[in-house]
């Protein structure tokens, strides 16, 4: 009990570095240009505290469950050496997953050309094709980036063909079908898989799940446009609920639990039936292993529980309410620079970014640092929420961002360390998670309200241009890497090598 107790107060700090920014920015923009009902900023801040608590579970329970779980089964199925298990499994566990993901239901009601039961189906049976692939990938020693290139051709020419209203929802789809819940085990189950594996490039093959599952789900939804022809959503915006005094504050928060309780549960249930279904036949875990995974188990469902309650019920009008003041202002251009520092801080609220962070520590014994991380995905978020701001005030398409950025992206794949290229396309689908949908995207509907825009053509696509960001700052810190690292070797030769200088394979070990 005394190491869970270490442990607890350990992610509490993180939790506090992580969510008392945002709060901060919050408070000082409701105290002068942009004030806020007493009512909505209670809410904020019960919601704050109740995220708070939130990621510090979340965190521990993916740490003591989600990661060792996901390790010993891919481990499992890669050294039973049977190619169809894997293929069938991997098939599996996609689509499950992904059907019973909260988001895609959200997704499914903003498109009604489209019936709800096929667009689903389409997207789960997207992201378990790409998963297989990216397994495939992994075994069979495959390079990332020419898969990467060739699927996203496919996804910008497939673009070129669908209504306009319709494509900022289709890249939003992407992010929306990798939650908090799924990214750590697919992330750990990719690490178990590429674990047997004992050549050099088995750490770098080890990432890349995520950035092939982000893909599955928009063009599975570029097709169904095709094909459908939709007309985009009907998505009309929400009437903020705020609280009169504290009695229907606290009700306001409780009458909401019991709906995440079961949002989670839904969510939680096919990994952990996937899992029980390994321990059963192959993994024979000990019982005091698998106690320590239970009791992660529990952390991690009380901590999403009590997470996307704070986020949903107390950022979301928040959001919105800013975003609807900040775009009214006279100079409305100022939500820009506004939006992106909340974007650079916001990034670290969210509860995978943690998981992913001490990932890329292990696997590259420290090589590349978290502080680097954090830094590279806070930069690439901030850009981000400044180009979705720009969207939402001059109503340029989603393809004038995208296709530059995804070209610039792969253009950066052929220069930066393999495995830089595989972080940062994986961080895209993890950088855009709750925070993103709770915060950012009603931040961007509220201002898209004000500016006189259309909602699903002009504020839809902030979680598509939250995951794209991050591909190029973090393969920005892999070129940088790389150019140290060679200046490192010259100098080096000369006997004036820059003290510190620490390579690391292709790369130093690099803390900003």
């Amino acid at each position: 009990m005394r190491l869970y107790r270490t442990k607890l107060q350990e992610k509490l700090e993180e939790s506090l570095k992580a969510v008392l920014p945002v709060a901060g920015i919050v408070l000082l923009l409701s105290f002068t240009i942009a004030p806020v009902p007493a009512g909505i900023l209670l809410e904020f801040l019960a919601g704050a505290a109740l995220l708070l608590i939130g990621m510090m579970f979340f965190t521990l329970g993916a740490e003591l469950a989600m990661t060792p779980m996901g390790e010993r089964t891919g481990g499992s199925m890669a050294r039973s050496r049977r190619l169809w298990l894997i293929v069938a499994a991997g098939f599996v566990l996609g689509f499950v997953v992904t059907i019973s993901e909260p988001d895609l239901q959200v997704l499914a009601n903003q498109v009604p050309s489209i019936p709800n039961p096929v667009l689903i189906l389409a997207v789960a049976g997207g992201v378990a094709a790409f998963l297989v692939l990216a397994l495939l990938r992994m075994l069979f020693k495959v390079p990332l980036s020419p898969v990467l290139i060739v699927f996203y051709l496919i996804v910008m020419a497939a673009a070129l063909f669908v209504p306009a209203d319709f494509l900022a929802v289709a890249f939003d789809s992407g992010g929306v079908t990798t939650g908090p819940m799924t990214v750590p085990f697919i992330m750990a189950f990719g690490v178990g898989i590429a674990s047997v594996r004992s050549d050099e490039r088995a750490a770098e093959d080890s990432f890349g799940l995520v950035a092939l599952c982000s893909i599955g789900p928009i063009l599975a939804v570029l097709l169904l446009g095709i094909l459908y022809n939709p007309d985009g959503g009907n998505y009309a915006g929400s009437e903020l609920v705020t609280a009169a005094d504290s009695v229907e504050l606290g009700r306001l928060f409780t009458s909401s639990i019991p709906r995440y309780m079961g949002e989670i549960l839904l969510s939680l249930l096919p990994i952990l039936l996937f899992f029980i279904a390994f321990q059963l036949f192959f993994l024979k875990i000990e019982r005091r292993e698998l106690l320590k995974i239970t009791i992660g188990l529990v952390y991690t469902y009380i901590g999403l529980v009590v997470f996307l309650t704070g986020a949903n019920v107390g950022f979301m009008p928040a959001g919105s309410y800013l975003g609807r003041l900040l775009a009214a202002m006279r100079r409305r251009w100022l939500i820009v620079p506004i939006g992106m520092v909340i974007g650079y801080f916001i990034v670290m609220a969210e509860p995978a970014v943690y998981v992913l962070m001490k990932q890329v520590e292990e696997l590259t014994d420290g090589a590349v640092s978290g502080t680097a991380m954090k830094l590279s995905l806070s930069l690439g978020v901030a850009v981000s929420v400044g180009l979705a701001m720009t969207r939402v005030l001059t109503g340029v398409s989603i393809l004038w961002y995208v296709i530059p950025g995804y070209a610039l992206a792969l253009i950066l794949s052929f220069f930066v360390p393999r495995m830089f290229t595989a972080i940062a396309f994986d961080s895209g689908g993890v950088a855009s998670g709750p925070m993103t949908a709770a915060f950012l995207l009603p931040f961007a509907m509220g201002a898209c309200q004000s500016a006189g825009g259309s909602l699903v053509r002009d504020a839809f696509g902030v979680v598509a241009m939250v995951a794209m960001t991050p591909l190029i700052t973090i393969q920005g810190l892999g070129l940088v890497c790389r150019l140290r690292s060679r200046f490192g070797r010259r100098t080096e030769r000369g006997g004036l090598a820059p003290a510190g200088l620490e390579l690391y394979g292709d790369f130093e070990i690099i803390d900003l």
